[in-house]
């Protein structure tokens, strides 16, 4: 008695049991699921050790959170009307009350700096002293604002398109909690809501905070979307093909606890749901699916056979139960390849689906056969799908094209080579933070806004340590500083930075009675006056608390970044690098970029190298595999052409289609790659054993195994196309190119495995058909006496 015959016994003997153990266990994990976490933050795909993640670190430790800023912004011009613009004022006043909020800055929060000559000092006085009542007020405010104050030009306003915005700042500790979320939800957009109401103004949000949450919502969102579609289109695809809805109704049964599964080993593991993360439910049905179909198919052949239902049970267990193992490990395989990248969040990715892909074999193989063993024999309606004549059409012509046509078979493969290789020079690599964001949502809208208004929403962090106590406010250091602020301010995709240089520049203004043309940095004789005000004086720091530590020994420049991809970002990056060596000797100073947008950019190009790693992981992993079922060196070279063949196809589509390699889309290759070579597996393992009963004979043996598997590895292939285009309807620019590219892949790895495969085999016969080629297997994956039975 064999492992499997022992196994399928096992199953249907103890189905009682068995039953019991897996409502137990899904009870388990459902119990988990209380623990699944949404990330409030970037995923940083780099290792903690990596040295643009200890900058970061450094820079938090210094200076805190970054990404607290929440902003607000109107383009309204009715805004200077003295009923709006009071309200605008009141509005930042309102949020300032709120527990979450460390304090705002609006127009009506400004305060001047005033030269005190008698006391030798700077005063603070606010921008108006009484609640402006007449339009001719509120005007005059705006002249002040525009004309006098640069210091606040770009941060609370911009003078070229009269926009001005109030800016939020977040408690630092909330910033990466559900509290933010709370807050934004539950106090931030209803205020700005009724504020939009009452006053027929239309309010722009955005920041780093504002952002991740309105995102992360979004996610939230369609994972139960994209459950509830696959699991439809999936059953819609499966009912066509099967014609029964017991048959449906047990496989929705199967796929729904593996879904339960899905999520109960996220919460177990304590892992947090991200874009990525959810792709997993999805992913386990669109998987999960084709091994019903396997076992199903089987089961309704055998009933069809000989109507023993005890006999047909245990067979669909002894003679699909390897093929199914091995293809779901292959698929795994191709999967668990993340878990030996350096990424945390390709890590976490690998293991969850890995883990999940084995479950949904495990809960196929136990739940089909028990459920079938309560029910009585499929009906004859139930099996005329297995003499369809569509699909018998479909396979006598992959037949005919292969007996007959393989020199268009090879010329098409060639050609598509060809074509795909200049595509794949074309591919782009971006790591833009927001580019896969919903592009049709509110918030996306306003980061557009704010790019074009104020030059970008993404902060980029420039640390400067001085190695030496209070060494930031020495001239010689602002000066150095200031001629790096110039080359940001030139470079178009960055906005005017903000570092203590403004407020300095500020001083020497206020010092010279407040004419905007002395908004500059001070000589040396006008820094010793400017400095003895400065002692004197309790100024509008406020804003600029961040941007010195308290020994004075570091300085921060804070620029924001637009939406720029990584091959911009890098000549960004270079030219600044090359100032930033030309003004500040390494003897004297350390300079350091960093900030979120860098962090996640330098995380792409790292995660792009691990996509070589993976993927050349998963190719070897499989090669083992196929060394391990077939024992033929040559038969592990004839069976990854037909599956390297689609990826490149891919590749070269990416580049066609201007579709970037992103953190999203370097997932498609090794994905596509694990499960395609699924239908290779099938195809090959019948093949071998035809080869067995028609005495080695290579023709007779490719045509037999082509009608045998060609039916069931067009029907998988078809409800994993549909299952992944599921994805395409995601508002994620990166989701939907996943669906797309996956579902392309597999349609082109199911042509290559039904077409180029036997086509290579059949020219290949002479050099592939003796018996040491085909050394008995370790593991058999078809039993000698399916050959028989089919």
């Amino acid at each position: 008695m064999n492992f499997w015959t022992r196994v399928s016994r096992l199953i249907l003997k103890g189905r009682y049991v068995v039953l019991v153990l897996i409502a137990a266990f899904t009870y388990f994990l459902a119990s988990q699921m209380q623990y699944m976490r949404f990330s409030y933050t970037e995923a940083n795909l780099l290792p903690k050790d990596h040295k643009i993640n200890i900058e970061y670190d450094k820079f938090l430790e210094l200076f805190g959170e970054e990404g607290n800023l929440i902003i607000l912004a109107t383009s309204d011009s009715t805004v200077f009307t003295p009923q709006k613009f009071n309200a605008w004022n009141n509005l930042s006043k309102k949020f300032d009350s709120f527990p979450e909020i460390d304090f705002t800055i609006a127009i009506g929060d400004i305060k001047k700096l005033k030269k005190n000559q008698e006391a030798q000092k700077f005063d603070v006085e606010p921008l108006y002293n009484k609640t402006p009542e007449t339009i001719e007020e509120v005007l005059k405010i705006k002249t002040e604002l525009f004309e006098n104050l640069p210091f606040f030009d770009n941060f609370l306003f911009n003078k070229k398109s009269g926009t001005i915005r109030t800016v939020v700042y977040l408690k630092k500790e909330i910033v990466n909690t559900p509290a933010r979320k709370d807050f934004i939800f539950n106090v931030l957009n209803p205020e700005i809501e009724k504020f939009e109401l009452d006053n027929n103004i239309d309010i722009r949000v955005s920041g780093m905070p504002y952002i991740r949450t309105m995102n992360s919502q979004n996610i939230i969102d369609e994972i139960g979307i994209f459950v509830v579609l696959a699991l439809g289109i999936t059953a819609l695809i499966f009912f066509f093909f099967f014609r029964s809805i017991r048959a449906t109704f047990i496989t929705l049964l199967v796929v729904s606890i593996g879904v339960i599964w899905a999520f109960g080993f996220i919460g177990l593991f304590r892992y947090e749901i991200s874009v990525l993360m959810a792709l997993i439910p999805p992913l386990i049905i669109v998987i999960g699916v084709p091994n019903a179909i396997f076992l199903i198919n089987k089961y309704q052949q055998e009933v069809k056979k000989h109507g023993n239902q005890a006999k047909s049970l245990q067979r669909v267990i002894t003679k699909i139960g390897n093929a199914t193992l091995m293809t779901n490990v292959t698929t795994a395989s191709g999967f668990a390849t993340f878990i030996f990248t350096k990424s945390q969040l390709l890590k976490e990715f690998g293991i969850i689906a890995s883990i999940n892909i084995l479950g949904i074999f495990i809960l196929a193989l136990l739940i089909i056969p028990i459920m079938y063993s309560f029910m009585p024999l499929p009906k004859e309606k139930h099996l005329k799908h297995l003499e369809r004549k569509w699909i018998d059409a479909i396979v006598s012509w992959m037949e005919s094209i292969v007996k007959n046509h393989r020199f268009a078979v090879y010329a098409s493969t060639i050609i598509l080579i060809i074509a795909s290789m200049i595509g794949v020079y074309m591919i782009r690599v971006s790591g833009s933070i927001i580019e896969d964001m919903p592009k049709g949502k509110q918030f996306f809208k306003d980061i557009v806004f704010f790019e074009n208004e104020f030059g970008g929403i993404m902060p980029l962090e420039i640390i400067i340590d001085t190695k030496k106590e209070n060494g930031v406010m020495n001239l010689s250091t602002l000066k150095r500083m200031d001629k790096l602020d110039e080359t940001i301010d030139e470079i178009p995709q960055l906005s005017k930075s903000i570092s203590v240089l403004n407020l300095v520049k500020y001083s020497k203004q206020a010092f010279y009675i407040g004419k905007p043309k002395y908004y500059q940095l001070p000589n040396n004789q006008e820094k010793n006056w400017i400095l003895s005000y400065t002692k004197n004086s309790t100024d509008n720091s406020e804003l600029l608390d961040n941007f010195v530590d308290s020994t004075g020994r570091y300085a921060r420049i804070t620029t924001f970044m637009k939406d720029i991809g990584t091959d911009k970002m890098e000549v960004i990056e270079e030219r600044i690098q090359q100032k930033i060596e030309k003004e500040f000797p390494k003897e004297k100073y350390d300079v350091a970029m960093t900030g979120k947008a860098l962090v996640f950019l330098k995380g792409t190009n790292f995660l792009i190298n691990n996509l070589v790693v993976s993927l050349s992981l998963a190719i070897l992993l499989i090669a083992i595999f196929m060394a391990f079922l077939f024992r033929s060196f040559r038969m592990i070279l004839i069976s990854l052409v037909p599956n390297i063949f689609p990826l490149l196809i891919t590749a070269g589509l990416m580049g066609y289609l201007g579709i970037p390699i992103k953190p999203s889309t370097i997932l498609v290759f090794s994905i596509a790659f694990g499960i395609s070579v699924d239908d290779t597996i099938h195809f090959l393992a019948k093949y071998r054993q035809e080869l067995k009963a028609n005495n080695w004979r290579i023709k007779q043996s490719v045509y037999a195994a082509l009608r045998e598997t060609g039916v069931s590895m067009f029907y998988t292939s078809i409800v994993l196309f549909f299952g992944f285009l599921v994805f395409t309807v995601s508002s994620f620019g990166g989701t939907i190119a996943l669906g797309g590219l996956v579902s392309v892949t597999l349609l082109f790895a199911m042509v290559s495995n039904l077409l180029l495969l036997p086509s290579l085999l059949l020219s290949l016969e002479k050099t592939i058909a003796n018996k040491k080629t085909f050394k008995e297997p370790t593991l058999d994956i078809l039993t000698p006496e399916e050959n028989g039975d089919n």
